[in-house]
């Protein structure tokens, strides 16, 4: 058994027997997914009601990955999509760009095809609430309502 360190392929032996590799469409989409994930001023991946919904699998540990990534693998190319929402004060195209090569060089690396096009939707610009408000924002009771009495 040859052990190598993490993340590097074992070295091809020279009488191994030939074959042929597939890349699934869903590995693709983890590694971009990841890979647009970890730029700062992404604070999330895809359209708002699935946000919602992704939040829900977050808190039950059921993460889905492929949640605003669209991947098409051919034989020797692959072109992906990816749709985001950014953190406000954040250059849009620049933050943009940065996925992109994020996403470009994740997938050059880890799956080997020739990466085509990397399209970047940016949906949405998330404006972190200020704790303040919060409590600000909650309805107060009035002097005259809360002293009313229900009449019996």
């Amino acid at each position: 058994m040859i052990e190598q360190p993490m993340g590097r392929p074992a070295p091809a032996l020279q009488d191994a027997p030939a074959g042929r590799t597939v890349i699934g469409d869903p590995a693709a989409v983890k590694i971009a997914a990841i890979a647009a994930r970890s730029v700062p001023g992404v604070h999330a991946l895809g359209p708002g009601a699935g946000r919602a919904l992704g939040a829900i699998r977050d808190a039950v540990g059921a993460n889905d990955l492929a949640h605003g990534v669209k991947v098409e693998v051919g034989q020797t190319q692959l072109a992906v999509d990816i749709s985001l929402v950014a953190d406000y004060g954040f250059p849009l195209n620049a933050l943009a760009d940065a996925v992109r090569a994020a996403v470009y060089e994740a997938l050059t690396d880890l799956v080997g095809l020739e990466v085509i096009e990397v399209n970047i939707e940016v949906l949405d610009v998330h404006i972190q609430p200020a704790a303040e408000s919060k409590a600000a924002d909650k309805p107060r009771p009035t002097g005259a309502s809360s002293l009313k009495q229900p009449v019996e």
